[in-house]
C-alpha cells in the first residue's frame, strides 16, 4: 500500500438540537474533538444537522390554506438556519484549522435578502475556511414547501489538499438526490473520490443505494444519517399520536463504502456514533481497471451519450 495515497474519514451519526443553534453547534464540535482524536482527515455530518430536519412538521399548511401558526413556526425555523458564508462558517472554519480536518456539513441555509431557505452542504478547509457549498437541487416531496431548489451553480467537486503528496476531490449530494441519475454522473464526469452523502432516509435499503454508487463511481461513499429518539424534538413540536418518547424517530444507517462496493464501517442503526475508516486513494485506479465512468472513460461511451450541465444557474 502507498502510504502517501492513504486517508482517515469518519462520518457523524446524530441529531439535531431542533431550533437550538448553540447547543448543536456544542454536538458537532463535541464530534469533531472525538474525530480529532483518532487522527481523522475528512469528516461528513448529516443532512440539515445545523438547522434541523423538521420530521412530521407540516408549518400549517393544507392545499389551498395556510395558518398563521404555521407561519410563527416557518419563522422559528428561518431564525435558525445560517447564512452561507455568514458568522457560522467563520467559527466552523476555526474549528476546523484548529483540528486539522476538512468537514462537510449537511446545514439549512437561509439566504438574507430573499427570505427563501435551502438544504445545503458545506464544505469547510483546514487551511481555507469555507470553500464552497452544494444547495440540494429537489427537495423532497413536502420538503418542496419550506425549501428552495438548487441550480447548477452549486454542483462542485473540490481538491483537499491534505499534504503536498495527497490530495482528493470531494462531492456532496443530499438524500434523495442520490436517486438522480444524471447528477451522480456529473460528479463521476469531474471525477469525484471522496463522495460525500448527507441524509435522513434512514431506511435499510439505503444502504444499497450507497454500494450501488461506490461501485458505480469507483468512489469513497461517505454517508451520514441523523439519529433521534421523540424525546429529542422540542415539546411544541408536532409527533405522531401516542409516540413513545423512548422510540425512535430517525434510526440512522450511516456508513462508508469503498469503490469496489466493501462496507468499511456500518451501516450504524439506532444509536449514535462516529464511524472511521482508513481509505488508499489508489483503490480508486485499481477499481477502474475494469469499469471508469468518469468523462472521457472507458464505460462512459461519449460517443453515444452526452451530458449537458446548466452550471450558470437559473438564468443561463
Amino acid at each position: 500500500m502507498d502510504k502517501a495515497q492513504t486517508m482517515k474519514v469518519a462520518v457523524v451519526q446524530a441529531g439535531t438540537a431542533l431550533y437550538d443553534l448553540d447547543k448543536t453547534l456544542e454536538k458537532l464540535e463535541k464530534y469533531v474533538a472525538e474525530a480529532s482524536e483518532q487522527n481523522v482527515d475528512l469528516v461528513v455530518f448529516p443532512e440539515a444537522f445545523i438547522g434541523g430536519y423538521p420530521k412530521y412538521s407540516t408549518f400549517g399548511m393544507h392545499i389551498g390554506e395556510r395558518s398563521a401558526a404555521g407561519r410563527d413556526e416557518y419563522l422559528q425555523y428561518y431564525n435558525n438556519a445560517i447564512e452561507v458564508p455568514g458568522p457560522v462558517t467563520d467559527k466552523l472554519a476555526s474549528l476546523a484549522n484548529q483540528s486539522n480536518m476538512y468537514m462537510v456539513i449537511g446545514v439549512i441555509e437561509r439566504e438574507a435578502i430573499t427570505g427563501t431557505l435551502y438544504c445545503t452542504a458545506i464544505h469547510i478547509d483546514p487551511a481555507k475556511g469555507y470553500v464552497t457549498k452544494h444547495r440540494k437541487i429537489m427537495p423532497t416531496a413536502q420538503e418542496r414547501t419550506v425549501w428552495g431548489f438548487g441550480d447548477g451553480t452549486t454542483l462542485p467537486v473540490v481538491t483537499y489538499q491534505r499534504s503536498p503528496n495527497l490530495s482528493a476531490r470531494v462531492s456532496s449530494t443530499i438524500c434523495w438526490e442520490n436517486y438522480v441519475p444524471m447528477l451522480r454522473q456529473h460528479y463521476y464526469n469531474k471525477g469525484v473520490q471522496i463522495y460525500c452523502a448527507p441524509t435522513v432516509d434512514t431506511r435499510e435499503v439505503w444502504s444499497s443505494t450507497m454500494t450501488h454508487i461506490a461501485l458505480e463511481g469507483r468512489c469513497f461513499v461517505l454517508s451520514s444519517n441523523q439519529f433521534m429518539h421523540f424525546k429529542d424534538f422540542p415539546e411544541s413540536h408536532p409527533l405522531p399520536a401516542n409516540s413513545n418518547p423512548e422510540g425512535i424517530a430517525l434510526a440512522g444507517g450511516s456508513m462508508i463504502v469503498s469503490p469496489m462496493g466493501e462496507v468499511l464501517a456500518g451501516p450504524l442503526r439506532e444509536k449514535e456514533g462516529l464511524l472511521t475508516a482508513e481509505i488508499d486513494l489508489n483503490d480508486i485506479i485499481r477499481g477502474k481497471l475494469d469499469m471508469d465512468n468518469s468523462l472521457t472513460g472507458h464505460y462512459s461511451r461519449p460517443d453515444i451519450f452526452k451530458l449537458f450541465v446548466n452550471e450558470q444557474g437559473f438564468q443561463g
